[in-house]
């Protein structure tokens, strides 16, 4: 497997380059990737099913110029800025592999991170809800998937030192829940793992032997440029109009 450490200009850069990245390898011009990426703004990704005017606070978000981005992955809606890292995993679905099925798919990827980051914390990682990562029952990490026949996306984003209290501010309560939130407030129900970046970062890509860098040459960034253009900055795509 390979890495890359790559943080675009936009959001809707970002978002667009795990998609790229996933039709590049479903089309047989990539393969297996690891990808870390951060945003030095504020902005509001929503899971590809939510519905913007019922998972963000979109008043506010308008006022403070906070962007509202849709991913192309389920899940639900999250704050991301400076304090939150991104990795996203770009892995092949064989026939006799753990990820023939969503499920499977879960497990297998969550159990991997929480290896990888056990050994950083003074508590064991829990895998909660559907894909969710937590510690003491305090959530940090939220992930989810996108499927196509031979690879798939999946991508989640890790609470380091992230303004907890801004989430408040831009995302109401979730209309969805698992069971273990208990329908705590954001502040009560998140936790940072006050965590370095690239500390994380190591541990992940030892535990996926992500040994080599993907190079410039292998980014597909006329596919990211399309797929910004056509998709992540539009409206009708991020409000579903």
């Amino acid at each position: 497997m390979k890495y890359l450490e790559i943080s675009l200009p936009s959001p809707a850069d970002n978002l667009a380059c795990d998609e790229a990245l996933l039709e590049s390898a479903e089309a047989g011009l990539g393969g297996e990737v690891l990808r870390f990426w951060s945003s030095p703004s504020l902005f509001v990704a929503v899971g590809y099913a939510n519905h913007v005017a019922v998972e963000a606070n979109v008043s506010a978000c308008e006022k403070d110029q906070i962007g509202i981005f849709r991913r192309c992955t389920g899940g639900g809606t999250v704050l991301q800025g400076p304090g939150c890292l991104n990795y996203s995993l770009i892995l092949a679905i064989t026939d006799s592999g753990p990820l023939q099925t969503i499920t499977g798919t879960n497990r297998f990827i969550l159990e991997r991170q929480k290896a990888a980051l056990d050994p950083l914390l003074s508590h064991p990682v829990e895998i909660q809800g559907h894909t969710d990562l937590a510690i003491q029952n305090l959530k940090f990490s939220g992930n989810a998937q996108r499927r196509r026949r031979r690879f798939c996306l999946f991508h989640g984003s890790l609470l380091l030192n992230f303004d907890l209290a801004l989430i408040e501010k831009y995302l109401p309560m979730p209309s969805k829940q698992p069971g273990y939130r208990d329908d705590r407030s954001h502040g009560d129900f998140l936790v940072n793992l006050n965590l370095a970046p690239k500390v994380v970062q190591e541990s992940l890509r030892a535990v996926w032997q992500a040994a080599e860098p993907l190079s410039a040459d292998d980014i597909p960034m006329a596919s990211v440029d399309k797929l910004v253009t056509t998709k992540y900055s539009t409206r009708e795509w991020n409000y579903k109009l």
